[in-house]
């Protein structure tokens, strides 16, 4: 039976570096450790908020057309990581849109591979300005 205990505390560690070395590569625009982070699959899927990204192909495309710079993200509001045994993760950030009066939101499973370690295998990012939808 496969170990689904939730954060084992080496395992939260170990995503959240991960996890602070993706969002310094968006900074930089280091397209080397962005395409590092995801599963290089065509099953990887990657939703955000100008373009949606089906396959790692389509992924890398967005990644090095899009310019450098601090991006969209102003300041952290919530910042949430489970991971489940040693090899299933999930990452949930709730932060400040820049310059906007908006709450953005991003979310990132992650799967341990055996021979390639950590990769994302899906990823969303999406705002919400607080206006029900029905």
């Amino acid at each position: 039976m496969t170990d689904l205990t939730p954060n084992l505390p080496e395992v939260v560690a170990e995503m959240a570096a991960l996890f602070e070395r993706y969002e310094q590569a968006l900074i930089d625009k280091n397209v080397d450790v962005l395409d590092a982070t995801f599963w290089d699959s065509p099953h990887t899927i990657r939703y955000a908020l100008h373009e949606n990204g089906y396959g790692f192909a389509e992924i890398h495309a967005h990644r090095i057309a899009r310019p450098p710079g601090p991006g969209i993200k102003e300041k952290r509001i919530r910042l949430e990581i489970l991971t489940l045994g040693r090899d299933i993760a999930t990452v949930n950030l709730e932060f400040k849109v820049r310059g906007r009066d908006l709450i953005g939101r991003q979310s990132q499973s992650w799967v341990r591979f055996p021979d390639l370690g950590w990769k994302v295998i899906s990823a969303h990012v999406s705002t919400m300005d607080g206006a029900p939808l029905w």
